[in-house]
């Protein structure tokens, strides 16, 4: 495999391990904060969207068909892409992410890895799509690191390891852990 497919898979992975973490709970628990920067199920799809619509495909000259409504009217650059409006549902966003990451597959099966990159919000916004494509593969799987520890929170599933031990198990690691932690006090 080239380096491309490789990066390109692992983006497909992650992105399919972001989407299941929604899966199984209330409307209201894929939208709640459950830490004090506000992190949500669902504000971290919609951040996602803009990730991959801007890296990978207005920076390569590919706009999306219609910019993102909070990107429209700047209310981005307020944090507005990191939770759900009342009026953006979960089948809306999760609809637009998966039209975003399409629009990027394309990008990567149109163009090579050295293709020059202008990202407009940086002050030189010169680079390569192959550089983008590392940066999306590292802040998708930074966020779905981020929506393993809030869906742990809502219902105790956890990360793609969370089968290795079973509920004794992860309690005695739980406690082990704890206790050492406790030497520090």
């Amino acid at each position: 495999m080239d380096l491309k497919s490789v990066l390109h898979e692992y983006l497909r992975s992650t992105r399919a391990l972001l989407l299941a973490k929604l899966d199984g709970i209330s409307e209201y628990d894929r939208r709640r904060p459950l830490v004090r920067s506000g992190t949500n199920l669902l504000g971290l799809v919609k951040h996602l969207t803009g990730i991959e619509y801007v890296y990978l495909g207005t920076s390569v000259g590919r706009p999306p068909e219609q910019p993102l409504p909070w990107e429209a009217d700047g209310s981005v650059w307020e944090g507005a892409d990191m939770w759900a409006l009342p009026t953006e549902s979960t089948e809306y966003l999760t609809g637009l992410y998966q039209q975003a990451c399409a629009h990027s597959d394309e990008s990567l099966a149109l163009l090579d890895l050295d293709t020059p990159a202008d990202v407009p919000h940086w002050t030189d916004g010169r680079t390569t799509l192959g550089a983008l494509l590392v940066r999306v593969v590292d802040e998708t799987a930074h966020h779905a690191g981020h929506a393993d520890i809030v869906r742990e929170l809502i219902d105790g599933q956890g990360g793609k390891d969370a089968d290795a031990l079973d509920e004794t198990g992860w309690h005695e690691y739980y406690g082990k852990l704890q206790q050492a932690a406790e030497t520090f006090r």
